[in-house]
């Protein structure tokens, strides 16, 4: 068990104090501004001002997440200017202190910054975006997804193509159609339901049905009352259309990507999410190691305003660049731990040559 230098510790609590007012800011504007947006679809259906206080509340992890590297940055710069301008730094490196240890201090904070984004990310971040969304989905008596078709969601299931007409937050679709197809991609059969009820293990129970078979130019029509599907889509498989995939579980993003490998479709932007949130929480390092040079700067270099819009800028353009590389690489097939991985990558080096530049100095 190390212990920290005095030093150290003064350094470390200094960056939590600046991190944690800065991201409790962000948390407050951002906010601010989502229940406004809300304010629009208050009175609408069964949706109240509560709900979307609501909503809003079950927002904030996700929030969080997105928002920890970019309060760290800004955080870093503000302590460590506020280090400088009172020639704190100066003392510190007067006394012998090398630029690698005041780096590996930053990092230990860093460090608890980044687990704090993990566990963030992966144990709040999914279940309140998919209770937020089911809630509001259910007040507003929304359906849950609707792929960007006007004739529903559509999934492939091994040699079938499924066509929901309304998949609702409570595990019930309306308006279902099974298009079943042979090895030699000719059509078997098509089923037609009007509701479908999920029961464990894999199996659906389909409510009036329509089971219309083929066999070369001859059809046969069978009705049903109730009629069972077996199938691997589940209501937890059609609850991953409600939150977007950065907003995923790791479990939740394997699980979907493996589905949609083994129905031969594209896995591109989920592969990337997947990758992303490995990489991400570790963007706190990159950011105090981008901040640290500004901590060497002295006050005529210009005043800790000018760096907290530095810091500012830089945050937006990190947030920018991570959304730039992850569209760029679904479209252009770019490997997904390189769309994932460029922006955190480009920070480091712009980093390393900015203490590189500092130590010359």
């Amino acid at each position: 068990m190390f212990r920290l230098n005095l030093y150290q510790r003064y350094l470390m609590r200094e960056t939590f104090a600046a991190v944690f007012l800065v991201l409790a800011a962000f948390l407050a504007l951002f906010s601010f501004f989502d229940f406004i947006d809300e304010l629009r679809s208050v009175g609408k259906g069964g949706y109240t001002l509560g709900h979307a206080a609501l909503f809003v509340a079950l927002s904030l992890p996700g929030l969080v997440y997105e928002l920890i590297p970019i309060a760290t940055l800004i955080g870093a710069l503000y302590a460590l200017s506020t280090l400088a301008r009172h020639s704190e730094i100066t003392v510190l490196r007067a006394s012998g202190l090398a630029t690698r240890d005041l780096l590996m201090t930053l990092f230990r904070a860093a460090g608890l910054l980044a687990l704090l984004t993990f566990i963030v990310g992966e144990g709040l971040v999914p279940f309140a975006e998919r209770f937020g969304q089911e809630l509001r989905a259910t007040a507003l008596s929304k359906v849950i997804a609707q792929s960007g078709f006007e004739s529903g969601l559509w999934i492939k299931d091994g040699r079938s193509f499924i066509n929901i007409r309304k998949a609702t937050p409570d595990a019930k679709l309306e308006g279902v159609r099974i298009y079943r197809f042979k090895a030699d991609n000719t059509l078997e059969s098509v089923i037609e339901a009007q509701q479908a009820e999920y029961h464990l293990p894999d199996r659906w129970e389909l409510k009036d049905v329509v089971s219309t078979s083929l066999d070369g130019d001859l059809s046969r029509v069978e009705r049903q009352a109730v009629a069972d599907w077996h199938s691997a889509v589940n209501p937890d498989l059609l609850a991953v259309l409600m939150v977007s995939p950065e907003r995923m579980s790791l479990y939740g993003l394997f699980s979907y990507t493996r589905h949609l490998a083994e129905n031969k479709q594209k896995t591109e932007r989920y592969q990337i999410a997947l990758w992303k949130k490995l990489i991400y929480p570790l963007a706190a390092l990159v950011m105090v190691a981008l901040a640290l040079p500004f901590g060497y700067s002295h006050n005529r270099v210009g005043g800790v305003s000018l760096k907290i819009f530095a810091g500012v800028m830089l945050g937006i353009l990190f947030y920018a660049l991570n959304g730039l590389f992850s569209n760029l690489g679904v479209i252009n097939a770019w490997p997904p731990f390189a769309s994932a991985t460029a922006p955190s990558a480009l920070f480091l080096l712009a980093a390393i040559g900015m203490l590189w530049w500092v130590e010359r100095r």
